[in-house]
């Protein structure tokens, strides 16, 4: 089982697959990798030498912030509009959709189980 960026990636799957396992890389960076580095479309993880794996290895922590350095990254910026007050701070601290969704009937999955209010019916 090859190791990249502390993510053990499935043996039994295409490199392409396999490298958007590691979080902050997708299905257009893992094809971006496989196409510098001049990997046949249809290789397996468990056919790559331990050369190749240390290629990959090399490419990722040279061009790409990923797994842990991304997280911090993403949370000090979610962290620092909170500090500065701004709305879309303001709407993270309150657990609230950020990006102009409507709260009125939809949002559950950001705002909670519903709750129900006694004698609002009538």
């Amino acid at each position: 089982m090859a190791r990249i960026a502390g993510v053990n990636i499935p043996t039994n799957k295409r490199v392409e697959i396999a490298l958007t396992y590691i979080h902050g890389i997708g299905p257009t960076s893992a094809k971006g990798i496989c196409d510098t580095l001049k990997f046949p479309r249809e290789r397996r993880v468990s056919e790559l030498t331990d050369s190749e794996v240390i290629q990959i290895r090399e490419m990722i922590d040279g061009d790409f912030t990923v797994e842990g350095d991304l997280r911090r990254e993403v949370a000090m910026n979610i962290k620092r509009l909170m500090d500065l007050k701004t709305y879309r701070g303001l709407r993270h601290r309150n657990k609230l959709p950020v990006r102009g969704q409507r709260t009125s009937t939809n949002a559950r999955t950001r705002k909670g189980k519903a709750i129900a209010i006694a004698g609002k019916k009538k």
